[in-house]
């Protein structure tokens, strides 16, 4: 059965309507009928090559909720018409020593859904079934999507780092930003929110955080220095990061989800006296994705997001790119 799907030709050209085909369904895959996808600003940097490891035609979308409409002889634990999810990746070995110890997202092999793979913005998308994660029911699936990739980025650094009673900044109150505050006030710690935005700082209360301060005032960030347990930066611009490594506490961690293209200088000896950290994290294992939706799901945590049916992707990619998203899309399958 041939797919219908939104391709992108080259860098930054506007995504066509296209027929394509998949081939046999391999003896571990599942494949599922597209409802909802995500628009995530990793599809942006795919799109444009800016990481330089896209591959062309390229089929985007990585935040997919549908249904199994098909399974391979070997799949385990799904069945037709079960809802699920596939993020960021699609598939890993599943033999190697970080894939049997639950690592799967650390798999040196680890297949990207939108990089030499066909991504969500279609009617069907494919991925080893460990890949394809069932949605607990009280999930609304066409408001879950963006859980899939940016949720668990920043779930996973909380659930490896954070305990009840830290105290965590967030840096950036965007598509990532905003779950990352839901996600820690549902955790049960002290937030603090930075933003260069300062019409963001009632939306970030609402979002859960305790206390708001903007990114771009040096004073007000240096009053917080040695306070903050958890640091997750979501951003992918320069920022006054002496300023921001001095708001740790003592073995405190800055951890890293947004992709900055320039390095981060750090003094050595603003780590070493304060036994501090720096870290950084991909996405998430199908166990953590799995923890994390089950989170979502007692608390109540849902992305604010906006809808567009999938027809209009290329709108929905200018929007995004605009920065007006406010703070996920979702686009709608209508094919």
């Amino acid at each position: 059965m041939a797919y219908k799907a939104w391709v992108a030709k080259a860098p930054k050209q506007a995504m066509v309507l296209e027929t394509a085909d998949p081939g046999p369904l391999g003896e571990e895959e599942v494949e599922v009928a597209v409802e909802h996808c995500g628009l995530c600003h990793s599809d942006v940097s795919v799109w444009n090559n800016d990481w330089g490891i896209s591959q062309y035609p390229a089929i985007l979308g990585h935040e997919v909720v549908g249904r199994v409409t098909a399974a391979g002889s070997a799949v385990r634990g799904l069945a037709a018409g079960q809802l699920v999810g596939v993020g960021w990746n699609s598939g890993s070995c599943m033999h190697c020593r970080q894939c049997i110890s639950g690592s799967h997202n650390l798999c040196s092999q680890v297949q990207p859904t939108i990089i030499g793979h066909r991504g969500g913005f279609a009617t069907h998308v494919r991925a080893h079934w460990a890949w394809a994660i069932p949605l607990p029911e009280k999930l609304d699936g066409g408001e879950a999507g963006p859980l899939l990739c940016g949720g668990v980025t920043v779930f996973s650094p909380l659930a490896l780092f954070a305990g009840p009673t830290a105290r965590v900044g967030v840096i950036g109150i965007g598509g990532l930003g905003h779950m990352a505050l839901k996600f820690a006030a549902a955790w049960g710690c002290d937030v603090t929110a930075f933003t260069s935005s300062e019409s963001k700082f009632e939306e970030a209360k609402g979002f859960g955080a305790n206390h708001v301060v903007t990114s771009k005032d040096s004073e007000a960030i240096r009053k917080l220095a040695g306070s903050l347990d958890l640091l997750i930066s979501t951003v992918n611009v320069k920022l006054d990061w002496d300023g921001m490594i001095g708001t740790l506490a003592p073995k405190g961690r800055l951890h890293v989800v947004g992709a900055v293209p320039e390095p981060i200088p750090v003094s050595a000896f603003s780590l070493i006296m304060q036994q501090r950290s720096i870290s950084g994290s991909p996405s998430g294992s199908p166990a953590q994705i799995a923890t994390m939706l089950d989170f979502a799901a007692r608390h109540n945590i849902l992305p604010q997001t906006e809808h567009f049916p999938m027809s209009n992707i290329n709108e929905a990619f200018a929007r995004l790119e605009s920065g007006k998203a406010r703070y996920r899309i979702v686009l709608d399958a209508d094919f």
